[in-house]
């Protein structure tokens, strides 16, 4: 995998980067690199989700598909681009749900790492993706090693904020048995913010301020969704 695993996952990750299917994940990446294609987000970004959101602070997971595959957006983190590069248009219809749920202003960059150190999880499904073509490392195995995280999310006793966008992250969390419908957690679910989508019951379905009194609610304190 050539990613150091942060050591508050390691327990949960390492029984399944153990297995045959992630060694031949971590082989095929390599074999991919060394063809000379180009890997989004390069490595020792891949599991920055994880390293900037520890498994004990997570209050609220948003699942992703893949990362952005163009040129310097993907890098890491779901939804989010680094500072200096153009929201693309899902991260765009966020940040206007944000305005219309809670009255923030649009922020000057898409960076979502101030999210990720107050316990949001920014965790895409698949965690590497090739230059221009979507979707293109997803069936690799990294479904297994992403569901993992998530289980281990839902399993703790903490009750958090799964917040599903679109039928994939809504797919996903139908394979954790412990985000049941009725449990101790919150699973918010609309369509996907994508301008495919998203005037279909993304816009008006409040995530931020859902997520934020279920967790005051429930002792856990809100988010700031505020980014400067």
């Amino acid at each position: 995998m050539a990613e150091t695993i942060p050591e508050s996952w390691a327990e949960v990750l390492e029984p399944v980067l153990a297995t045959p299917e992630a060694r031949r994940l971590g082989g095929w990446l390599r074999a991919e690199e060394e063809a000379g294609k180009a890997i989004y987000p390069p490595r020792g970004c891949r599991l920055k989700a994880l390293e900037l959101t520890p498994l004990d602070s997570v209050r609220v997971v948003i699942l992703g598909q893949d990362p952005y595959h163009g040129p310097g957006q993907a890098h890491g983190l779901c939804f989010s681009v680094p500072e200096g590069v153009p929201p693309p248009p899902s991260l765009v219809n966020v940040f206007k749900e944000l305005h219309g749920d809670l009255g923030l202003p649009r922020p000057a960059h898409g960076n979502l790492e101030h999210w990720a150190r107050q316990g949001v999880l920014l965790l895409n499904n698949t965690l590497t993706v090739q230059q221009g073509q979507a979707g293109s490392h997803a069936g690799k195995g990294w479904d297994a090693i992403t569901d993992a995280c998530v289980a281990a999310v839902a399993e703790r006793a903490e009750p958090s904020v799964f917040v599903l966008w679109g039928s994939h992250a809504q797919g996903k969390a139908a394979r954790i048995p412990a985000l049941r419908e009725g449990g101790r957690h919150l699973l918010l679910k609309s369509v996907h913010p994508s301008p495919l989508s998203a005037h279909r019951g993304f816009f008006g379905s409040q995530p931020f301020s859902k997520a934020n009194a279920f967790l005051e609610a429930n002792g856990r304190g809100s988010v700031d969704w505020s980014l400067a």
